[in-house]
């Protein structure tokens, strides 16, 4: 049959999606992940925000526009919040939660609602189908943190890891088929082995790894010490660090029960830029948290700033049913939306210093995909590079940045001369 599997949200998500496509892929189906004509339709959905509920729903009816008389079937996030929210859609014929995914492949024909309860311990057996070039590798699950805005421990569990021995397993597979693994999970700071924190233990057995480079996914300010940046010099691991702030802020960081203030946020990066020259540091901000004052998101702007970030991912505050902050005075739409434009245009600026500070500068570049007449790929500090000189898909290029472009910088392919 032709089944496409489509995914919201994080790359958690797009791991399972990809386990599951794997395996359906080796039971004879051809699978799609972009929405075209098919029999079936899975949807992994997301729940971080009302928006992505939303795209969710919207993204059901996208399915029946390619074959109205298709079978759907939505798991994830969104379904674990609220499966009523699909079971009444036309078209819906079967719905799973976060927990247990891979049931879905065992009789595509089920029918109704099955959501399991949530694991107490790691027990997923997955098994990713990578793209040409990169591969995402799950290393544990849920959170602890209990973020005042947050309703994804309710959805995904308290935090659970997976066997050292199985991820190098799985990290051995994919070194011989990609280039480049990103290392996920929903708080992979708090991978554990015999119940103590040993995310830097998981590192340091990666660094017999030569010839794949790692890139972690999201991290928290707490994890960072000479220890862990030890970890990752002795490894190929990108320097490329994506550390959640939330807010810039103290007095909205502890209505947001994050566990640092703004100071400790800034020592973790000091630490980083002592480390790595040319890292770059990307995160998260919430504007519009409730409670926020016109003097909190200043302070969030100027700190903004002061780090110097890549880029931000700005989420205006979405209220979650069942979190704290549901509960909490909350900031008119119109507010949040001033302040995500402002910080928006902060962005932008940090962007284009950050690339101009790499200018003339050399880096290497996995390349991925053309469009038009560039080759585009990814420096090891994720500047995104437009190549316009012939080169292979899938490989490693030594290139040095020209000027930025659009959402990277166009780069030049380096031959070893002076003149680049």
């Amino acid at each position: 049959m032709r089944i496409v599997i489509y995914t919201l949200g994080c790359k958690v998500n797009q791991y399972e999606s990809d386990g599951i496509a794997h395996l359906l892929k080796e039971k004879g189906h051809q699978i799609s992940t972009e929405i075209v004509p098919a029999d079936i339709y899975i949807l992994n959905s997301c729940a971080v925000t009302n928006e992505a509920e939303k795209k969710s729903r919207q993204t059901i009816a996208k399915f029946k526009t390619c074959n109205k008389n298709a079978k759907i079937i939505v798991c994830g996030c969104a379904s674990q919040k609220d499966a009523t929210q699909f079971s009444n859609m036309t078209g819906v014929t079967f719905i799973k939660g976060t927990a247990n995914k891979l049931k879905i492949i065992e009789n595509l024909e089920n029918v109704g609602v099955n959501i399991d309860n949530l694991p107490l311990e790691y027990n997923e057996e997955f098994v990713s189908m990578p793209t040409k070039t990169r591969a995402h590798i799950k290393i544990q699950d849920g959170c602890n943190n209990f973020c005042s805005y947050c309703i994804i421990p309710y959805l995904r569990g308290r935090s659970r890891s997976r066997g050292l021995e199985q991820i190098l397993n799985e990290v051995d597979r994919l070194s011989k088929i990609v280039k480049e693994i990103v290392i996920t999970g929903i708080d992979i700071t708090d991978y554990k082995i015999n119940g103590e924190r040993a995310i830097s233990t998981l590192i340091e057995k990666l660094q017999t790894y030569k010839s794949v480079r790692f890139r972690l996914g999201s991290l928290e300010q707490g994890i960072l010490d000479q220890i862990f940046i030890n970890a990752i010099k002795k490894a190929n691991i990108c320097p490329h660090f994506h550390l959640s702030l939330q807010s810039g802020c103290d007095e909205t960081l502890k209505r947001m029960n994050r566990k640092y203030k703004v100071q400790d946020y800034l020592n973790s990066v000091k630490l980083i830029k002592d480390n790595f020259e040319d890292a770059s540091i990307t995160t998260d901000i919430i504007v519009g948290f409730p409670g926020e004052t016109e003097e909190e998101f200043l302070k969030t702007c100027e700190f903004a700033k002061t780090v110097g970030f890549y880029n931000i991912h700005i989420f205006p505050y979405s209220k979650r049913s069942g979190t704290i902050a549901e509960r909490m005075p909350q900031v008119d739409g119109k507010v949040k939306k001033e302040r995500a434009k402002k910080l928006a245009n902060i962005n932008i600026e940090l962007n284009k210093k950050f690339i101009n500070k790499c200018t003339n500068k050399i880096f290497t570049v996995l390349t991925e995909e053309t469009d038009g007449e560039y080759v585009i790929g990814h420096t090891e500090n994720y500047i995104k590079c437009y190549i316009q000189e012939p080169c292979n898909l899938n490989e490693f290029i030594q290139v040095k940045i020209i000027k930025q472009y659009k959402d990277g910088a166009i780069a030049k392919i380096f031959k070893g001369d002076k003149n680049g």
